[in-house]
């Protein structure tokens, strides 16, 4: 058998396919180093010369312990550059709309901000946009003056930070939206961007039963859909998931803060993790699916582990989704994104989990967000905030990710009773969770290179045997 960090190196360093849509079992993410590497020497090259960058790129690292780079939305350069990034692997994103018909260019294997080739022939890069979550929280950090180009909550508007030495350092905000124009809104529209986030946001989370929650949220849904359409409803719908999850993380809402002193929010998300019941797992992708999203790789963990897990990706927003859910041995050969499940005679980490505080989907909110940072750093300044960070899970050097310490959350009685009745916790664990309650949720600390968009399967089957909710 093959050794599985040699497995893990190997699919990484594999070349990039063909753009082509390959099976879900099979996704193979390349590292992207060079092309990496070329970007990286881009932004430090603008960086030196407009000292707003390069204070900026300071501050994010000493406040908030992210990386200048993870918030680069675009770089415009010389198109002098195209073979070079040819050769990189960059393709044209023919579906990128812009304002003169330059191209832009997507590394289409790669987590990498694309590049758009200007039509003249001027010192590279000209400008590099960043990209925080909303653009008047940015505006107000940094006492920026002027009305940015492209109207409120609109799909895409800019903003100019700096002007030196013939370089723009700029700042947009997206709605569900992967072009360059800025367009206004249309008669009545803002009156229903507005409708949707609130029924997103305000969506219930307690049912009588579980079946009953999944059909309500589905016709909020509908109802969403109908006002903005799936790719926005889903953007609003994971703003309204990570807020209700920072209100039962203390990790997070530290982190929020410090991304929000500089007018960042949570513009480096990474990816959403839900855990869910055998019983409803294929509703919870059925709901994904609605939203936009497309299937990626699936997890069969086998035996020891105990869980699969389903990624999905919504390629409009770059929302990822890694839901988790219970399997038993034999079904390690299934679709469980298809097919239901049926009931199990015991609970995995994931279905205890669920069975203490309910549906990701539903009232327990996310599992962990994890979001993209300068890894060390994080770690050593959240320690500083008094919030400590689990032993690393991934520590190579394309993929590095920790859990804070997780949250631990009260478990109702009820909850606890009725697993007690099925048998799927014992007497002492009853008197356990009831007097301490269970660990609940968790901020994942996270840092890649080499553009590589993958899971280490291996340690993430590690890290959760190690917040199953039995253990002291």
């Amino acid at each position: 058998m093959a050794h599985p960090l040699k497995s893990l190196r190997r699919q990484a360093q594999s070349k990039p396919a063909a753009r082509t849509e390959p099976d879900a079992r099979t996704f193979d993410w390349p590292l992207a180093n060079e092309a990496e590497s070329f970007l990286r020497r881009q932004v430090a090259a603008f960086q030196g010369r407009n000292t707003f960058a390069g204070e900026l790129a300071q501050r994010m690292g000493a406040e908030t312990g992210t990386d200048f780079f993870e918030w680069t939305d675009h770089l415009v350069i010389s198109p002098d550059e195209k073979q070079a990034l040819q050769a990189l692997g960059f393709a044209p994103d023919r579906g990128a709309e812009t304002t003169d018909g330059s191209i832009v260019y997507e590394h289409p294997r790669a987590m990498l901000p694309r590049v758009i080739l200007r039509r003249s022939r001027a010192q590279s890069p000209s400008v590099v946009a960043l990209r925080p979550e909303f653009l008047s929280d940015f505006m107000a950090s940094h006492s920026l003056f002027g009305e940015p180009e492209g109207e409120p909550c609109s799909r895409y508007r800019r903003i100019l930070v700096s002007q030196e030495h013939g370089t723009r350092l700029e700042a947009v905000e997206r709605r569900a939206y992967r072009g360059f124009v800025p367009a206004p809104l249309k008669p009545g529209e803002l009156s229903r961007i507005i409708k949707a986030r609130e029924l997103l946001r305000t969506r219930p989370r307690r049912f009588t039963s579980d079946a009953e929650a999944f059909k309500a949220t589905n016709g909020i849904l509908d109802r969403a859909m109908a006002l903005v359409g799936r790719d926005l409803a889903c953007q609003f719908f994971f703003e309204a998931e990570r807020e209700y999850w920072e209100g039962r993380n203390r990790a997070g809402r530290i982190q929020k803060h410090r991304q929000g002193q500089l007018g960042l929010g949570w513009g480096n998300h990474d990816h959403h993790t839900f855990r869910c019941s055998r019983a409803h797992f294929v509703d919870l992708v059925r709901f994904l699916l609605r939203l936009g999203f497309a299937k990626r790789e699936r997890y069969y963990a086998g035996a020891a582990a105990g869980w699969g897990a389903q990624v999905c990706e919504q390629p409009v927003t770059g929302i990822v989704v890694f839901a988790d859910v219970d399997l038993l041995p034999a079904e390690t050969t299934v679709d469980f994104s298809t097919h239901k499940l049926p009931p199990s005679p015991r609970l995995g980490t994931v279905g205890l989990w669920v069975g203490l505080h309910g549906e990701s989907f539903l009232q327990a909110g996310m599992h962990h967000l994890e979001a993209r940072f300068d890894f060390d750093l994080l770690r050593d300044q959240l320690k500083e905030s008094g919030v400590s960070t689990m032993k690393p899970f991934s520590d190579f050097a394309f993929l590095r990710q920790a859990f804070t310490e997780g949250e631990r959350w009260p478990v109702q009685e009820e909850r606890l009773k009725r697993l007690l009745s099925a048998r799927l916790i014992t007497r002492g664990q009853f008197r356990r969770f009831d007097q301490e309650g269970a660990i609940g949720s968790h901020l994942e600390n996270l840092q890649r290179h080499g553009g590589f968009k993958g899971f280490n399967q291996k340690a993430v089957s590690a890290v959760i045997a190690d917040t199953d909710p039995r253990l002291p």
